[in-house]
């Protein structure tokens, strides 16, 4: 069993539960297999004897037979309801995870490969729950049960099985490393095809704008042929070591079976014996075949689940905060919601403190933000500046615990941001970024957002605070309208005005606002400007601009320089400079 398995196994309760119920039917299994067997032999064997059929053994049969395939049934229904539920389970993993993980680690996954993952990925995990757990059961004791009553009933016979059955699982496992290399590589294809597909969906209004439609049909189509010529080679693996197992366990039923009909012609044993023989030299290697085949149909879960473990590790840990070394090596592990400290300061009134704070990011020489220190008062309004990739965002990611910093502390009300409960902090903490994310849904469910309890007259009192209302109820529906995929329909400065809408129903005490009039019109930024300054008003408020319409409304202007942080002299350095450079 490979590390993932056993990890798998460990994880999962659920299966080891069904492992568990899986070894008791086996147990079961080969007592039913042997008394079959035994029956079957004395019923033929009375038959060819010219003895009068007798009944009870036949009913004896029948009820046996009744009762494998009653068993049988029994656990097929057990291993898809485990599958079922390991797969729940998985995706409900997962999806906590990245739900607890902030932007930048999601951002570490193609949307179209994580989708992929949790959908047609886990479902490749159904063949090894239902087939491969039970029948690993299956092999460590049906074999042995066979073999053991075989010494008793005829031991020469139960030697060449002894000697025969090690053969197939190795000229399996042979095969087996083969099949998953193949499968692992075929996956990652299936994943990069999907992930690709989904961003070329998303971007063909500019793919098609640019003229690079066509190409990107050609890239699709290349990438599916490469997913078709490794599930070919794949399928041809598999089936080669079908024939492989087959082969061997035919071999061994043969050298079981020419011995056995020899010594019946030379009298050497009887007809009885000899037909329990033949019928229980296949039950010994059934297992053994089924599991070589369940291995290779259940190649591509295992090569899914090393998927799925490596995106729960790569992200948050839900129980435990990392520790400061791990921390360094990667600060995007924030840690995720779980118990922790209740904010003890009231939020409106507590200050907001970055203290010798030093983030570094994997794969950058320089630290996005290197020993800053800030303190925002309660209510203090504090305007961001610098050129882009300063830091500016990186500083705000901080302050909503998204990213965790390698060296110094986030200080809120004189707890360390570390020590609270994440959720219990974000619902203090209203959010606007430059490019608000609206959904596939209406537009007052897009506002509800911020408070998914508010009634309807409150959204429409949200939307008419950020300006928003008049263009709301010229849309086809009003409030009511469903919007595209990511706000489609709406210009940059409705959806910019939409999320402002959001923040003022969640009514929050700290605001933090990422460029919110950033590429927008003259109209739409006169707009924006005037409900961000009514949503600023008696909040703590950190604002990013990249414009000076905000700027004015400031109680302190902070220039960021390449993760540092410099109060701007307006006497040699005006905020259109500082804008700009």
């Amino acid at each position: 069993m490979k590390p993932v398995e056993r990890r798998l196994i460990r994880e999962l309760a659920l299966l080891r539960r069904h492992l568990t119920c899986s070894a008791a039917s086996a147990l079961l299994g080969p007592g039913l297999v042997v008394a079959q067997a035994a029956l079957l032999a004395t019923v033929l064997a009375d038959g060819f004897a010219g003895h009068r059929l007798r009944m009870g053994p036949v009913a004896a049969l029948g009820a046996v037979m009744m009762g494998r395939a009653l068993l049988t049934w029994v656990r097929g229904v057990l291993a898809q309801r485990a599958a079922a539920d390991a797969k729940r389970a998985l995706r409900d993993r997962i999806t906590d995870r990245l739900r607890h993980a902030g932007p930048l680690r999601a951002a570490d996954h193609r949307h179209g490969e994580t989708a992929t993952l949790l959908t047609r990925g886990l479902d490749a995990l159904d063949p090894y729950v239902t087939g491969c757990l039970p029948t690993m059961a299956a092999t460590a004791v049906v074999p042995l049960t066979i073999v053991a009553w075989l010494l008793w009933t005829d031991w020469t016979s139960a030697l060449i099985l002894l000697v025969t059955l090690p053969l197939i699982p190795v000229f399996g496992a042979l095969v087996g490393m083969h099949t998953a290399r193949r499968t692992a590589r075929q996956w990652r294809l299936l994943a990069r095809l999907g992930g690709h597909f989904l961003d070329v969906v998303a971007g063909l209004p500019t793919l098609r704008a640019f003229g690079r439609e066509r190409h990107q049909t050609r890239v699709v189509a290349e990438m599916a042929d490469a997913h078709r010529r490794a599930t070919m080679r794949t399928l041809r693996v598999a089936f080669l070591s079908s024939f492989v197992l087959e082969t061997v366990a035919t071999l061994s039923v043969a050298l079981v079976a020419v011995p056995v009909g020899l010594r019946l012609l030379g009298g050497g044993t009887d007809l009885r014996t000899a037909l329990t023989v033949l019928f229980l030299a296949p039950e010994a290697c059934q297992p053994l075949r089924a599991l070589g085949g369940a291995f290779h149909h259940s190649a591509e879960g295992v090569a899914v689940a090393e998927r799925v473990f490596t995106v729960l590790d790569g992200a948050d840990t839900p129980t435990a905060a990392p520790s400061r070394t791990a921390l360094a090596a990667d600060p995007r592990t924030a840690p995720a919601a779980g118990p922790g400290t209740v904010l003890a300061a009231d939020p409106r009134t507590a200050r907001l403190c970055l203290d010798a704070v030093t983030v570094h990011y994997p794969g950058r020489a320089e630290p996005a933000v290197k020993d800053v220190s800030l303190c925002v008062r309660p209510g203090e309004h504090v305007a961001l500046i610098g050129p882009s990739g300063a830091g500016k965002s990186t500083l705000l990611t901080l302050l909503l615990g998204f990213v965790t910093p390698a060296s110094g502390r986030v200080v809120v009300g004189g707890t360390d941001l570390a020590d609270l409960d994440p959720d219990e902090w974000r619902a203090q903490v209203a959010w606007v970024p430059q490019s608000p994310h609206l959904f596939a849904a209406s537009v007052a469910d897009n506002i509800r957002l911020g408070r998914p309890d508010a009634s309807d007259a409150e959204v429409r009192e949200a939307a008419r605070a950020a300006f928003a209302d008049r263009f709301i109820e010229e849309l086809p529906k009003s409030y009511d309208t469903v919007l595209g995929e990511h706000g489609a329909g709406l210009s940059a400065g409705q959806r910019q005005r939409i999320a402002l809408a959001r923040v003022f129903l969640k009514d929050a005490p700290v605001l933090l606002l990422d460029e919110p009039t950033a590429h927008l019109d003259p109209a739409s930024e006169a707009a924006v400007t005037q409900a961000t300054v009514a949503l600023m008003r008696g909040r703590t408020s950190i604002v990013v601009a990249h414009r000076t319409s905000l700027l004015p409304h400031a109680d302190r202007i902070i220039a960021v320089r390449a993760g540092t942080l410099a109060l701007p002299d307006p006497a040699s350095a005006p905020a259109e400079g500082l804008l700009a450079s």
